[in-house]
C-alpha cells in the first residue's frame, strides 16, 4: 500500500517510545499518528514562541508619541 505522504524514520530512546506508545493506547490511534500529532503540536509551540518573541521586541520599541492616532489613520 503506497501513501502520498513522506516518511519520516526516526529512531528514539526506549522510554520515549514507551510514553509515546502508552499516549497512543490511550486514545487509540496508531504510534505513527500519535507522533505526528505529537510533532505538529512541538512545532506549533515553536512557532508561537517566536511570534511571541517578535512581539515582544516590537513592544519594547514601540513609542506612543510616534504613534499615530486612531482617527488620524482612519480619516
Amino acid at each position: 500500500m503506497s501513501t502520498q505522504n513522506p516518511r519520516l524514520n526516526v529512531v528514539l530512546e526506549p522510554h520515549l517510545y514507551s510514553l509515546i506508545n502508552n499516549l497512543a493506547h490511550k486514545y487509540g490511534v496508531s504510534l505513527s499518528l500519535m507522533a505526528r500529532d505529537l510533532l505538529r503540536e512541538a512545532l506549533e509551540l515553536h512557532e508561537d514562541a517566536h511570534w511571541q518573541n517578535i512581539a515582544k521586541k516590537r513592544d519594547e520599541s514601540f513609542s506612543y508619541k510616534k504613534a499615530l492616532a486612531h482617527g488620524d489613520i482612519w480619516k
